[in-house]
């Protein structure tokens, strides 16, 4: 199993999603993770930002294209159709710039790529393409169609059942071990038999895991505390030694992840916050989804803390129309999003305008502001709420500044790296 195939320098890329900076340290220090704890010891392990908003479908594509979402145009999980405020889910066709794997393509190398989330449907590559979430269909998931009959032998699963693990975390647990030993075989497999230059494998379970359970980790007393740490050891038992004993001097490891995590204190549902503001109007009292907006909206938000300005020129119930009126509207908005608390806590860290985020010719069709909370404030664009502070079945939420990535001992950042650094990396070692 996971015998190296092929010549020349190559680069292999482990990415488990959501995996935080300071808890890899930790259970690298405490011996759950030894294997991780191997590979932070023979290359440079850091500290990561990621992108902003700090959601998977805009971090990963931000990795695989090293660009800002003004250049390849995925703002989040979620945007809305041309001059409508109907909900659409971006997916890879939408992607507006290539990914590595097309610029290395035009030097003849081959790659493998593995539950890399964002990159569904699955498009042709000269090489192996498996689509992370969110994806649908297997059969659309898969490039080349050949290896669709094997990914069904070994009852391949694109994701854990989330549905079920709200309503019962002994599943979750299980789900994520058997989800985990069918990646490996995938990974073992793919390794094995395909001549590759670049090997991208990324592991969510480890995301899904601290969505539900990362009050877990932190309490010890918690009764799935040690179930927690065994998932840990498992991916690195599993996947991360095993993949780490089988580079050589021409193979170079990295190890990352796409954003950090902390325990949730409140969900922040911002919409609720608009309309008490005043700001937002929907034509029910019971709205369904953002598609309910009414006249007389000025601002409304889409997960996790994206806000639209209502133009005039470009919604059909726009308000806003002269560049003054826009940009009083967005200091104004900025100003109470500073003095938002919960119980004497201030909410927001930071509010980003578009043009502190976004640059390139998809820059206008991202969102006019970026909210970016304080740990604990999981920010919502959820229109059903009727308070603005609440819970649901989620303890884990995103951060944007505890990403991690391990580069290789001769490859070094002078600065905190940002996970758009890495494409570059990765063109570099692969020569």
């Amino acid at each position: 199993m996971f015998r190296r195939k092929g010549g020349g320098e190559k680069v292999v890329v482990l990415g488990l999603d959501g995996a935080p900076y300071t808890m890899i340290k930790q259970l690298a220090e405490d011996g759950v993770m030894p294997n991780m704890r191997s590979i932070i010891n023979k290359g440079n392990f850091y500290q990561m930002n990621t992108s902003i908003p700090e959601i998977s479908s805009v971090a990963w594509t931000t990795f695989m294209t090293g660009k800002n979402p003004g250049e390849h145009a995925i703002f989040g999980f979620t945007d809305l159709a041309h001059q409508s405020y109907r909900l659409r889910f971006p997916n890879f066709a939408d992607l507006k710039s290539p990914p590595l794997w097309e610029e290395i393509e035009k030097e003849n190398k081959r790659t493998v790529v593995i539950n890399l989330p964002s990159t569904y449907p699955a498009k042709p590559i000269k090489g192996i393409l498996i689509s992370g979430f969110v994806a649908l269909w297997i059969e659309k998931a898969s490039y080349p169609e050949r290896i669709v009959p094997f990914l069904k032998s070994i009852g391949y699963r694109i994701d854990v059942d989330t549905l079920k693990a709200q309503e019962d975390k002994n599943f979750l647990l299980k789900d994520l071990r058997e989800t985990l030993n069918i990646r490996e075989k995938a990974i073992a497999h793919f390794w094995d038999e395909e001549n590759w230059d670049l090997f991208i494998a990324v592991v969510t379970g480890t995301d899904r895991l601290q969505h539900f359970l990362m009050d877990a980790y932190s309490d010890r007393t918690h009764q799935h505390h040690q179930s927690f740490l065994d998932y840990y050891n498992q991916v690195d038992c599993r996947v991360v030694k095993r993949i780490n004993e089988r580079i050589d001097r021409y193979t170079h490891l990295i190890v990352m992840s796409d954003h950090g995590f902390t325990p949730i204190e409140k969900e922040v549902y911002l919409n609720r916050w608009l309309l008490e503001e005043g700001y937002v109007k929907f034509k029910s009292k019971n709205p369904e989804t953002i598609e309910d907006i009414d006249e007389g909206t000025r601002i409304f938000v889409l997960d996790p803390g994206r806000f639209y300005v209502n133009m005039k020129d470009r919604y059909p119930s726009g308000t806003i129309v002269s560049a003054d009126e826009y940009n009083e509207l967005l200091d104004e908005i900025i100003s109470k999003l500073e003095l938002l608390e919960y119980k004497g806590k201030k909410v927001i860290d930071r509010v980003f305008r578009r043009e502190e985020l976004y640059s390139g010719p998809y820059a206008g069709q991202g969102p006019d502001l970026v909210a970016r909370s304080n740990y604990g404030f999981d920010l919502k664009g959820n229109v059903k709420s009727k308070k603005v502070f609440g819970n649901s079945f989620l303890v884990g939420m995103h951060t944007q500044d505890d990403a991690f990535v391990i580069v290789p001992e001769g490859t070094k950042f002078n600065a905190k790296p940002h996970i758009s650094q890495i494409k570059d990396i990765i063109l570099r070692l692969i020569g």
